[in-house]
C-alpha cells in the first residue's frame, strides 16, 4: 500500500511542477538551448547591396507546416490573442500546444507577412531571424503574457522598419511582459539590421530588460544560442538602443555596480558564454567569413560582428549554413574510419555527422558538447531554414525574398518565398508531424532524404549535390532576370507572377527530393 501511496504522491508532484514550470525547454540539451542559428550581413558587406537576415529552426518539437497570413482589417475592440507553448506529444509526433494565456487590442490594419513557425518576412521587406540564449533563470516571469513567436509576429502584423519594430516591443512589453527565456531576434529592413536580446524582468513582474545593437552596415554577425551584445553607447543612437531599466535590474539583482564595465552578456546570461556549441558556431561563421582574422576556436568571446574579407554572396551563405566542420579538427567524426583496397586509413562512407545521439554513443565520438559531439551549423533536426533579403531598390513584392529550404540544409535547397508571394505549394501547408509520414508533405521529402542520406553519407551526399547544386545556382542566375521583368508590371500582376513562381519552385524542389530519395534506395540497396 506504501508503494501505490509514494508513487501517487510522485505523480502527483510531478504534474504540479509539470503544470507550474517555466516556458517548455523540451527543445533543449544538457540544460542549454540547441536550437537555431542565425547570420547577419549589412547592406556594405553583400555583393549586392542586400541587408540580409537568417533562421535554421534547429527544432525537435516546432511545426513544420508553413502558409501566407494575409493583411487584414479589424473592427474596433478586437483582440490578438496570447499563448503558452508546452510540450505535447499525443499525436503522431512530437510537437507543441499553444494554451491562450491572455489577448491584447488589435490594430485596425495588419500587413500581410510569411507564417513560418518563427514568422519572418512581411510584405513591406521587415524580416527577423531568431536565435534563444536562455539567459538567467530566475528572469522568467509568469506574470507576463508575450512570448517569442508571438512578439515576431506582432512585429511583421504592425512595423515597417526594424527600428519601429524594437520600438513596438518596448511598448508592448513594458505593458505585457516578456513570458519567455532569453532570446536575440535579427530583425532586418531595407536599409539596416539589428541585434535585439530581450530577457524577462524577474519573478512575480512584469515587463522586460532589452538591448539592441545595429550590425555595421560593412559587417557580418552571428547569433547561435548564446549572448553576443557585451559593451553598448546608449548615446550612439545609430547603433545602440536600451530599455531603461537595463542598469538598474543588473545593480538590484549584484550582476554589475556602478564604476565597473557594463556588459550586457555578462550581466543577464554569463552561462550561455560558457557553451562551446554555440561559442564554435560563432567561430566558425566569423571565420568562413574573414578567415584573415585568424580567431581562435577555442576563444571565450569573439566580436560582436567582423568586416568580411570578400563581399557576401547568396552562395557563401549557403555554404556557411552547410557547413560541419568538415576539414577542422572539429569534424567529430573524423575517426571513424577503414582501411581501403590497398590497407590505407580513409573515413569511413558511413561516418556522418549528422547521427542521432544514440550513435554517438555507440561510435564513442565526443567532441566540445562532450558525448553530443560538436554542435554544428547544419543540424538533421532542422525543421526548416531562412536566408533573407531585403533590397530597397526594388518593390517591395519583389525586393524581398526569403530563401526557404526545408529540413537538413545540407542535403536541401532554398527556393524564393517573395515579400509579395500570397501563396505556396500545397505541400508546404501540410501538418506533417501531427499526422506522420505522408507523401503530401514537403517537409518529409526532405527528412525522408536527409536521413537516408546520412546512412551512407560519404557517398550518398554527392548523389544529392550533383542535382540541388546546380539547380540553386540556377535559382540564384535566374532572379536577377525576375528583378527586371516584374520590376515592370503593375503590383497586382507581380503578385500573381510571384506567387506563381514560389509554388512552382516548391512543388519542383519537392518532386526532386522524392525523386533522389528513391534512386538512393535503388542505388545503394544493400549498401548501407
Amino acid at each position: 500500500m506504501n508503494y501505490y501511496i509514494r508513487n501517487l504522491f510522485l505523480a502527483i508532484v510531478l504534474l504540479v511542477s509539470t503544470n507550474t514550470m517555466a516556458q517548455d525547454k523540451s527543445d533543449w540539451q544538457n540544460g542549454v538551448p540547441e536550437g537555431c542559428t542565425t547570420v547577419t550581413v549589412g547592406k556594405l558587406a553583400t555583393i549586392d547591396g542586400s541587408v540580409i537576415t537568417s533562421h535554421t529552426d534547429d527544432s525537435h518539437r516546432t511545426r513544420a507546416w508553413m502558409d501566407v497570413t494575409p493583411s487584414k482589417k479589424y473592427n474596433k475592440g478586437s483582440k490578438f490573442a496570447l499563448y503558452e507553448r508546452s510540450a505535447y506529444d499525443s499525436l503522431a509526433m512530437p510537437t507543441y500546444q499553444h494554451k491562450k494565456i491572455g489577448e491584447i487590442d488589435q490594430v485596425e490594419k495588419t500587413y500581410q507577412f510569411f507564417n513560418t513557425a518563427y514568422p519572418c518576412i512581411n510584405e513591406k521587406q521587415l524580416a527577423i531571424g531568431e536565435s534563444t540564449f536562455g539567459g538567467r533563470e530566475e528572469l522568467f516571469s509568469k506574470e507576463c503574457l508575450i512570448d517569442c513567436q508571438r512578439l515576431q509576429q506582432l512585429m511583421l502584423e504592425r512595423c515597417t522598419t526594424a527600428r519601429e519594430a524594437i520600438q513596438l516591443a518596448d511598448e508592448l512589453l513594458i505593458k505585457y511582459g516578456w513570458r519567455d527565456y532569453g532570446e536575440c531576434l535579427t530583425i532586418a529592413d531595407k536599409k539596416e539590421v539589428w541585434h535585439f536580446e530581450v530577457v524577462g524582468p524577474g519573478k512575480g513582474k512584469v515587463g522586460a530588460v532589452w538591448v539592441a545593437q545595429r550590425v555595421p552596415d560593412n559587417h557580418i554577425s552571428v547569433n547561435a544560442n548564446a549572448s553576443t551584445i557585451k559593451e553598448i553607447n546608449l548615446e550612439d543612437k545609430e547603433h545602440f538602443m536600451a530599455s531603461k531599466n537595463i542598469y538598474s535590474v543588473a545593480k538590484e539583482n549584484g550582476w554589475w555596480k556602478e564604476g565597473d564595465v557594463f556588459k550586457w552578456n555578462y550581466a543577464y546570461a554569463p552561462k550561455s558564454r560558457l557553451s562551446l556549441a554555440s561559442r564554435r558556431r560563432e567561430w566558425r561563421v566569423l571565420s568562413m567569413a574573414a578567415p584573415s582574422l585568424k580567431l581562435d576556436a577555442n576563444d571565450k568571446d569573439y566580436p560582436f560582428s567582423v568586416q568580411p574579407d570578400e563581399k557576401i554572396t547568396m552562395d557563401k551563405l549557403v555554404e556557411i549554413f552547410k557547413d560541419y566542420y568538415e576539414g577542422t579538427p572539429y569534424n567529430f567524426v573524423k575517426n571513424i574510419k577503414q582501411a581501403d583496397k590497398d590497407g590505407k586509413e580513409e573515413l569511413s562512407p558511413f561516418a556522418n555527422p549528422f547521427m542521432p545521439y544514440d550513435m554517438n554513443r555507440l561510435f564513442r565520438v565526443n567532441g566540445g558538447w562532450g558525448e553530443l559531439g560538436e554542435r554544428t551549423i547544419a543540424r538533421w533536426y532542422t525543421m526548416y531554414a531562412t536566408i533573407i533579403q531585403c533590397r530597397d531598390w526594388l518593390p517591395d513584392e519583389v525586393g524581398g525574398i526569403v530563401w526557404l529550404a526545408q529540413d537538413n540544409v545540407a542535403t536541401s535547397i532554398y527556393i524564393p518565398v517573395y515579400a509579395g508571394t500570397t501563396d505556396l505549394a500545397e505541400s508546404y501547408k501540410v501538418k506533417a508531424r501531427r499526422t506522420g509520414y505522408t507523401r503530401k508533405s514537403a517537409w518529409w521529402a526532405f527528412n525522408r532524404l536527409g536521413t537516408l542520406t546520412a546512412q551512407r553519407w560519404g557517398d550518398m551526399r554527392h548523389d544529392v549535390d550533383t542535382v540541388f547544386v546546380p539547380l540553386q545556382k540556377q535559382y540564384f542566375e535566374e532572379q536577377a532576370n525576375i528583378d527586371k521583368e516584374v520590376a515592370k508590371m503593375s503590383k497586382k500582376k507581380r503578385k500573381e507572377f510571384l506567387t506563381k513562381r514560389s509554388i512552382q519552385l516548391g512543388n519542383e524542389v519537392v518532386d526532386k527530393a522524392w525523386e533522389i530519395g528513391d534512386g538512393l534506395w535503388t542505388k545503394y540497396d544493400e549498401k548501407f
